[in-house]
């Protein structure tokens, strides 16, 4: 039976810490809460204190406000004063700045300020609308029920996030290998031949002199050409982070074909479920719309999706508003349109996230399953072109000496 270490709260605020034998990670939970004990952290083995010291000196980021929201959800449900739930977590943070950005927390809210003021401090960590929503179960007295539903959030969206950058990771080392292999063959295996070839001038056949002179090309020039490369890229990297570049790219990205559709999906899934979560929690609708349309990073789509508020403020209907743009899909217009006919906007919001949730992650796999053989077709016909030019010189040579 496996051993795992915890971390938990009893409800006066004490910490206690150890190992517990379970067969599961649920098992070990529930005869935690059956000793009074509420679990903060569980996980198996030393698996959490290794965690720790290896992020120690970390800054902070999404993980690290996702480890916050859930710890501070547990300590709530368990019972504890949001002051008390906060002192429990600078004893428990394993970060400096973690630690020094909590105290600085407890001490505004000991001051009698609520929560979401104190997190405006600290906007560039949690986001507008993470701070609105914890302002918003501030409000109803239900934070920790508003908590435990930006934990869903910020899973949701990390899960999302990783499985589209754990796809796109085989393809880029693919293209590396590809370039380099290349890059290789002809800098420094094809020159090799060149004295054999050097008395056959224009006997030698045509392809075999264009991979020769390409592989001269980059054995004298190789070093400018990446210089080149690098600054090019650089320059243009530093273009497209102006409005104007951004702009730019965001527009060609939205009308590329394949990759558009995805990006818009991507992007409206960002935003319903911002908006579903938001006027789930009691946010008014122009004040989420305001909020779900600061996490749209596309240009594009956010200037699409401006309209809505000044449309909302003279009275029309957001379907209405969207179907008169003639830039968003018929799915988008009557989710919303049922949404506000039911009353139930905020779920249908939701709906649409997880239905191009799924659709990004099935358009990210059918996409890279085209890419990976284009790819290793690219590569293998690369090669395969070099080795045969250089066939094709050695037989030239062989048909001479006959």
């Amino acid at each position: 039976m496996p051993d795992f270490y915890y971390k938990a709260v009893k409800r006066d605020g004490s910490i206690h810490e150890g190992t517990i034998a379970a067969e599961s990670t649920e098992v070990a939970g529930r005869q935690l809460r059956a000793q009074g004990l509420s679990p903060v952290k569980l996980a198996a083995g030393q698996q959490a204190k290794v965690k720790s010291a290896s992020t120690a000196r970390t800054n902070l980021g999404a993980s690290d406000v996702l480890s916050f929201t859930s710890e501070l959800a547990v300590l709530l449900r368990a019972g504890l004063p949001i002051d008390r739930a906060m002192k429990v977590l600078i004893e428990m943070s394993a970060k400096p700045e973690q630690a020094a950005m909590l105290n600085d927390l407890l001490e505004t809210v000991k001051g009698g300020k609520g929560l979401s003021q104190a997190l405006t401090r600290y906007e560039s960590v949690f986001g507008h609308f993470y701070i609105n929503m914890v302002r918003s179960g501030e409000a109803s007295g239900q934070l920790s029920s508003v908590l435990e539903r930006l934990v869903e959030y910020l899973e949701n969206a990390k899960a999302v996030r990783s499985s589209v950058v754990s796809a796109l990771i085989y393809p880029a080392i693919l293209l590396v290998v590809a370039t380099l292999s290349i890059l290789v063959m002809l800098g420094f295996v094809v020159p090799q031949f060149e004295a054999l070839f050097a008395d056959m001038g224009d006997a030698l056949p045509l392809l075999t002199r264009w991979v020769i002179d390409s592989g001269n090309f980059i054995k004298a020039y190789g070093l400018a050409l990446m210089a080149g490369a690098f600054v090019i890229g650089f320059l243009v990297r530093r273009w497209l982070g102006t409005p104007t570049g951004k702009a730019w790219k965001d527009a060609k990205l939205i009308k590329a074909p394949l990759i558009g559709g995805v990006l818009f999906k991507y992007e409206m899934a960002k935003f319903s479920r911002t908006m579903g979560t938001l006027l789930g929690n009691g946010v008014s609708l122009l004040q989420a719309l305001g909020i779900a349309n600061e996490t749209v990073e596309n240009e594009r789509v956010r200037a699409a999706l401006a309209e809505l508020e000044p449309a909302v403020k003279r009275g029309d209907r957001m379907s209405q508003t969207l179907q008169a743009s003639d830039f968003f899909t018929p799915m988008v217009i009557q989710i919303v349109r049922v949404g506000e006919e039911s009353g139930r906007l905020d779920d249908m919001m939701l709906e649409l996230a997880k239905v191009y949730d799924t659709e990004v992650q099935a358009g990210v796999k059918r996409g890279l399953t085209l890419l990976e053989p284009l790819l290793i077709l690219l590569m293998g016909g690369s090669i395969a072109v070099i080795i045969i030019a250089i066939l094709m010189g050695i037989l030239s040579v062989n048909d001479l000496a006959i």
